[in-house]
């Protein structure tokens, strides 16, 4: 081969490489990478993957893609739990987090669905550019909210004195309220015993429960937190039934997740105390799921009530049945409440990311895509047209509340 035969090959090589890694229309796209963080092992997997499922949805309605075609997104959904634990496990999602600080390609951590998680994470990802974390289910108020939380919160988890979390969710100083005045003034609940799983999210909405149900004039017999590995719970429920001179409470609030042998509780306050039309039960967000009514049983679960922020699925405005419509078209019946926020977590992103390259910014640069996030005002999305304020929650507050009816929970109406 000639020497002029061989510059003139290669010289075809590079162009056609070229025009590979370009394409005939210009520079090749660029690929940001959005990770998830969430529960998917365990009871809370029922939640989670219609979370997934709703993440994937948005994106794929997106084309995968971002400002006019300029940048690819992959997802990666993680898991924060572990067979061992049975539910989120601190050393994975102290993993999870870590791992996405290090990689520069990801841009957005969204998650997590336990606050405790949250706790871990958000400090590692803050000091990270910050990266930004928008959680679909993290309700503890002391992540965000000064004043609402033990000392120290939020501060403490912002070492790099800027907020890099946010949050699609109503948090627990909402939803504690709410649900002890619904206990109180619609369930007629003067005398009540409170149990939490000792988890930031479980022992918190109790908390707020508690303070609530004392202004009311509410009798707190007892707030305990409960062993989440125990055999059975009966010893316990045994002592709660003659904990109201004698007698058994008017009711019973529970602040945990179903990962936290929830099941197992109602199991034995229904055989120690009868089914629950005497003694109310009632619960958080964290057991309003199909879980809590298959794994006790649907008779178990008849009467039981759970609280979630936001309103059915079925009041939700034009883009929200939208939603429902293609969630269903694709995976099938939609019955778990946290699809509608894992929606919007990527939602918001993806518009976060088109406000950024419309104003002539880098959506890689994961302190720009933050700026965005947290300006995000009068946005109208699948849950009405809400904004993030300068702590990162959101403007909406409404809280429904929901009933076990015949093995699936019925709305009984909305709160604010």
């Amino acid at each position: 081969m000639s020497k002029r035969s061989f510059v003139l090959i290669s010289v075809l090589v590079a162009a056609s490489m070229l025009l590979a890694a370009c394409g005939a229309g210009g520079s090749a796209a660029k690929t940001l990478k959005i990770v998830s963080s969430l529960p998917m092992t365990g009871s809370s997997l029922t939640q989670t993957q219609t979370i997934v499922n709703a993440e994937e949805l948005r994106l794929a309605q997106a084309n995968n893609q971002a400002c006019g075609g300029k940048y690819t997104l992959a997802y990666e959904p993680w898991d924060d739990a572990s067979a061992a634990q049975g539910q989120w496990d601190p050393a994975v999602e102290t993993a999870n987090a870590n791992k996405a600080a290090a990689d520069p390609s990801i841009i957005a951590y969204l998650g997590t669905f336990n606050s405790g998680a949250a706790a871990l994470s958000i400090p590692i990802l803050d000091q990270a550019g910050p990266l930004v974390m928008i959680s679909p289910a993290n309700t503890y108020p002391g992540l965000t909210k000064p004043g609402k939380g033990a000392p120290g919160e939020p501060d403490k988890y912002y070492p790099a004195s800027v907020r890099n979390y946010a949050r699609v969710v109503t948090a627990d100083d909402v939803q504690g309220a709410v649900d002890a005045k619904f206990m109180f003034n619609n369930l007629g609940v003067k005398t009540v015993y409170i149990l939490d799983d000792q988890q930031l999210y479980g022992k918190g909405v109790a908390d707020v429960f508690e303070a609530t149900a004392k202004s009311l004039g509410m009798t707190v017999l007892g707030h305990e937190g409960i062993d989440t590995k125990a055999a059975d719970y009966k010893a316990l429920m045994t002592k709660i039934s003659t904990s109201n001179n004698g007698q058994p409470p008017d009711g019973i609030f529970v602040g945990m997740v179903i990962d936290s042998n929830a099941t197992q509780l109602l199991k034995d306050k229904v055989a120690i105390m009868g089914d629950n039309t005497k003694v109310k039960f009632m619960g958080p967000d964290g057991i309003q799921t199909q879980a809590m009514i298959d794994g006790a049983g649907a008779s178990t679960a008849e009467g039981i009530y759970a609280s979630v922020a936001g309103v059915p699925l079925d009041k939700l405005g034009p883009a929200g049945q939208q939603f429902v419509k293609d969630y269903e078209a694709k995976y099938g019946k939609l019955t778990e409440p946290y699809a509608v926020y894992g929606y919007e977590t990527m939602n918001v992103l993806l518009k976060a990311l088109e406000n950024v390259c419309a104003s002539g910014g880098d959506p890689s640069n994961r302190k720009q895509v933050r700026d965005a996030v947290f300006a995000i005002k009068d946005f109208n999305g699948v849950l009405g047209t809400w904004s993030f304020d300068a702590n990162g929650d959101t403007s909406l507050t409404d809280m429904t509340i929901y009933q076990a009816k015949s093995g699936a929970y019925t709305a009984v109406g909305t709160f604010k």
